[in-house]
């Protein structure tokens, strides 16, 4: 019988994930440890192709992504021979970006015989479609929006980062190495005589434009809410299809309660 890994870093998203499957075989790269999720199997960067071969023993033939995780820090020591061999290839991979690390990791499971299954494909609820969730929109929020986009787009292709917020064309922050929740209480800072008066804005968040969808797509949640609320603006867009919605019925409730839009465009 085939069988699914859940590949999982830290935080809940790999419990949400391991939940859509029948019997999956969670595996946790040493150091980051999943939220409310028992780990079958822990494994070490240095030693790859041990882990793969661990995979194919256990019966698994699809492997899924899904958690926070940092660039581990190597140890040369703990390398096996068949790893030490894919090292020339990783470390260039590393010094590209983080893109072009995922697609060498991606490349890796697919060459030792791994189908690649993305969150939308094994969760698809967890990644909404198009349509306005709550709350009601203005037209300088669409424009907002499109702006927004255009910037998000634009730090993608530099792989910067999966975030900004816009307000009356303005852009407020950019998302960078510190990630979403930095962003916003650096907005929640900005005093409102550097603000444009009328709608509050907006916080978008999108993949970047040649991201493998099937790995390390952003994530909102109810906090992302909070936060939201709290840095005065008006609502939270993102790329339908493209982004992780964890709790969605709690992330409604709370932008709701908050007076805020949430749309899927």
């Amino acid at each position: 019988m085939s069988r699914t890994a859940v590949i999982a870093g830290a935080g809940r998203l790999p419990a949400a994930v391991a939940g859509a499957l029948e019997a999956p075989l969670v595996c946790a790269l040493d150091g980051f440890v999943p939220d409310g999720l028992a780990v079958d199997m822990v494994f070490r960067v240095e030693r790859l192709v041990p882990f793969f071969h661990a995979l194919e023993d256990a019966g698994v033939t699809t492997v899924t992504f899904a958690g926070a995780v940092q660039r581990p820090r190597l140890d040369p020591a703990l390398f096996d021979a068949g790893t030490a061999q894919l090292v020339p290839r990783l470390m260039g991979a590393m010094a590209q970006g983080d893109d072009a690390t995922l697609r060498a990791v991606i490349g890796l499971f697919e060459e030792f015989g791994f189908t690649v299954a993305g969150t939308a494909e094994i969760a698809p609820d967890l990644v909404p479609g198009a349509g306005v969730l709550c709350g009601t929109l203005s037209a300088q929020d669409e424009t907002d929006a499109e702006r927004a986009a255009t910037i998000v787009t634009a730090l993608g292709a530099v792989d910067v980062g999966q975030g900004s917020v816009v307000a009356q064309g303005l852009c407020l922050a950019v998302e960078a190495l510190p990630g979403t929740d930095a962003m916003l209480r650096g907005v929640a800072e900005v005093p409102a005589s550097l603000r444009p008066q009328g709608t509050r804005g907006l916080f978008y968040k999108a993949p970047k434009p040649a991201q493998d969808l099937r790995v390390d797509l952003p994530t909102l949640g109810p906090e992302t809410v909070a936060r939201v609320a709290e840095a005065g603006l008006g609502g939270i867009v993102w790329q339908a299809g493209g982004v992780i919605c964890l709790d969605l019925d709690r992330m409604i409730a709370a932008a709701t309660d908050a007076g805020l839009f949430l749309w899927a465009r």
